[in-house]
């Protein structure tokens, strides 16, 4: 059983003998390092090329007014210890919530540049991303020190780390776009989209009570949903960023779509297991 080293891009494919060559694709990205993690023994020896999953954390599961959000916070930390010691790295995208909303509502009468408001969200991102760090941090994992200000960043973080968290990078990107970016750049199995809804719905479910629920799609089906890949309005909120879908759909990345106020799922999710949301596909 012969496995063959080679070089896709700047990347190192690992196949067997039986298997097709490895492709790339945008960025270097082959399906196979993609989806699968690999294992390879010899003589004993085992080498494993971690599975990386990416959360996308909507900053509403920080709110204040969420109930018991001390424990949502611990037991988002007992999803990532577990994570690890299963051998998932795991890269953390918090978003800004209620902090980027208020303050980019505070300053909106005053401040008309788009570019300028996106700068107060992501500096919400930030202090969110940096309270689930210490959180984690504290539970005993090793998580990286640093709060990345780009995807790049991140991914060279993940090199060293486990875990890494961070928040927005740059105006005009959602965390949502920003989370599917650094999946695709980091070879992540899928990004997983943690938001206050149990899946994706027809319409905004808060609006119309009566919307239809899926429990999947494509990510053709998604972008119909959620509209064409344009940058919305500072502070606006959708299921999924169109801008992230758009760049999913380019890429094959998966998506998981689900309630991430209940960690468990979250954590059923990461482990590929059954989860209660909507699982959107290539």
């Amino acid at each position: 059983y012969a496995l063959r080293l080679s070089l896709v891009g700047s990347e190192m494919c690992i196949r067997d003998s039986a298997s097709p060559p490895c492709s790339a694709t945008k960025g270097g990205i082959s399906t196979l390092q993609r989806h699968k993690s690999i294992r390879i023994e010899r003589q004993g020896a085992n080498l494993w090329t971690m599975t990386t999953v990416v959360v996308a954390l909507g900053g509403s599961l920080l709110r204040p007014e969420v109930d018991e959000r001390h424990k949502w916070l611990e037991d988002m930390v007992g999803v990532v210890k577990n994570s690890v010691s299963s051998g998932i790295k795991l890269a953390l995208v918090v978003g800004g919530g209620a902090p980027a909303r208020e303050g980019i509502d505070l300053a909106r009468p005053v401040i008309h540049d788009l570019s300028h408001l996106d700068r107060i969200g992501i500096a919400a991102t930030r202090l969110n991303a940096t309270i689930v760090r210490e959180a984690i941090a504290e539970g005993g994992v090793r998580v990286s020190d640093n709060i990345p200000k780009s995807v790049d960043e991140a991914v060279d973080e993940l090199s060293d780390f486990p875990v890494v968290v961070m928040g927005g990078t740059v105006p005009g990107h959602t965390t949502d776009a920003v989370a599917i970016r650094l999946a695709i750049q980091s070879e992540a199995a899928k990004c997983i989209i943690a938001t206050n809804v149990a899946k994706v719905h027809s319409e905004d479910p808060r609006g119309n009570p009566g919307a239809e629920s899926f429990d999947r799609l494509t990510l053709d089906e998604l972008q119909e949903i959620v509209g064409p890949p344009d940058h919305a309005d500072a502070g606006s909120s959708k299921v999924v960023d169109p801008v992230g879908v758009g760049e999913a759909r380019e890429n094959g990345l998966p998506l998981d779509v689900l309630d991430g106020r209940d960690p468990r799922r979250i954590s059923s999710s990461i482990n590929g297991e059954d989860f209660e949301g909507t699982m959107v596909t290539p």
